[in-house]
């Protein structure tokens, strides 16, 4: 089965998630089959990146084919549907 999922990067106490697609047999830092979008949570409101990224339109590509998504990226779906305009 194919799953989008959140993969943990970034340094000791400093996470930085990519949001990626990937086979659900594969290791969360294995072999993935792409990457659509980033997530930062250490991100401020003063910083001039987004705490967000995310390619909707590849996204909903991937739920057509019948890609599961993580409870987490389920959430962050949802609020970057609902921040983004003509939604």
């Amino acid at each position: 089965m194919v799953i989008i999922r959140l993969s943990r990067g970034g340094s000791k106490k400093r996470p930085f998630y990519t949001v990626q697609v990937a086979d659900q047999r594969r290791s969360n830092q294995g072999k993935f089959i792409e990457r659509v979008g980033h997530f930062n949570p250490m991100s401020r409101d003063s910083d001039p990146s987004p705490k967000l990224v995310l390619d909707l339109e590849r996204v909903d590509y991937w739920l057509d084919k019948g890609a599961q998504m993580s409870e987490r990226v389920n959430q962050l779906y949802r609020s970057a549907k609902a921040a983004t305009p003509g939604s």
